[in-house]
């Protein structure tokens, strides 16, 4: 808990303690855990003097915030139109079936979470996703088989 108190002060010094350094306090805190549990959305409420609805409101309100425990791999694919009518569940299938979890998911390894996403600005090059920051276009069941049995080692 003090480690949180302490990223949290860390991350307000840096971005200030005004209710526009929401965002950017979260997405430090979601660089180092993956996830924002209740906890440090109250440190982050207390430190900017808001309310702890109104951090919980924002966090929940992006795709991108999580506030469930995740893998130390987040899988991240677009669930646009564009990438389905590229291939996409043909996709979404070979992930689901390679990890053996469904959309939602998490490895019992806590190495993998699956999560389906409105888009990701890759649209030209469908279907995509992402692990954690890093983008992958144009996929096949093939591709993505291969990109999984790397993180797999890793």
């Amino acid at each position: 808990m003090l480690e949180q108190v302490n990223l949290v002060k860390e991350l307000a010094d840096k971005h200030g303690r005004r209710r526009d350094s929401l965002i950017p306090i979260l997405q430090g805190l979601m660089e180092e855990k993956n996830y924002l549990t209740d906890e440090a959305m109250v440190l982050v409420a207390k430190e900017l003097d808001i309310s702890a609805a109104d951090v919980y409101g924002t966090a929940s309100f992006y795709t991108f915030m999580d506030t469930d425990v995740r893998g130390k791999y987040v899988i991240r694919i677009c669930k646009t139109i564009s990438c389905s009518m590229k291939g996409k569940i043909e996709v979404l299938h070979t992930i689901e079936e390679t990890l053996k979890i469904k959309v939602g998911e998490t490895t019992s390894d806590k190495k993998f979470s699956l999560l389906e996403t409105n888009c990701i600005g890759w649209c030209h090059k469908a279907p995509a996703m992402l692990i954690n920051d890093t983008p992958y276009t144009e996929l096949t069941p093939q591709k993505v088989t291969e990109i999984l049995q790397e993180y797999m080692k890793m």
